[in-house]
């Protein structure tokens, strides 16, 4: 079954309310320039009271790797995700945590290094002159089930409750991953949109359509 991550949580009662849907993962944005910034006091208490089995996930831009693992340890985060510049190198130096790389994708061109990251997955987002995500855009999902041939792939980019299901049949990822797609607001998510979207989601894998 596909996972779900919903990102840019920025509150309590977001976070507890995805988790009860059956959210795998919760994502945090540490870039202040993000509308789904958070600290990582706010991000601390979140993650302090999620349920077992639901990961933490803290998303980096251009972030030094001393900064990236003092708030890793801080907030308790089970992965970082880094959704910048960040080249293979420097994703070997966080080697020693599960690592997801974002790539924007434009085009085939685009994919060209997918393969030298040898990271836990990388997570496919649409790309966009001046910003690093969360642009409610979509992309050319055929280029993601080619990488998804041979690599970890997390779909990201423009997904919302009604065009996930498409996508999960369309790509086959390991895991999808919702932001803009679920919320009422810049950081403050819409309980139906973030309910249906896990319940779509997951409904393909289980080979029936959601009700």
């Amino acid at each position: 079954m596909v996972k779900v991550k919903i990102c840019g949580i920025t509150n309590v009662k977001d976070a507890l309310h995805a988790a009860a849907c059956g959210a795998d993962a919760l994502g945090f944005v540490f870039f202040p320039e993000s509308p789904r910034s958070i600290s990582p006091e706010s991000a601390r208490e979140i993650v302090s009271t999620l349920p077992p089995f639901v990961s933490a996930v803290g998303l980096f831009v251009n972030e030094k790797p001393g900064r990236i693992m003092e708030t890793v340890e801080y907030c308790s985060l089970d992965l970082l995700q880094l959704h910048g510049d960040e080249s293979p190198e420097d994703c070997a130096v966080l080697s020693g945590r599960r690592v997801i790389k974002a790539l924007r994708v434009r085009n085939a061109e685009s994919m060209r290094a997918a393969g030298d990251y040898k990271v836990s997955a990388l997570l496919l987002d649409a790309w966009a002159p001046d910003r690093f995500g969360g642009t409610g855009r979509t992309f050319d999902w055929e280029l993601a089930g080619l990488a998804g041939e041979s690599l970890r792939i997390i779909l990201a980019g423009g997904l919302n409750p009604e065009n996930v299901s498409e996508a999960v049949s369309a790509v086959r990822p390991y895991g999808v991953d919702v932001s803009s797609g679920v919320e009422a607001a810049p950081g403050k998510k819409d309980p139906a949109k973030v309910e249906a979207f896990i319940a779509n989601a997951k409904a393909v894998m289980q080979g029936r359509s959601a009700p």
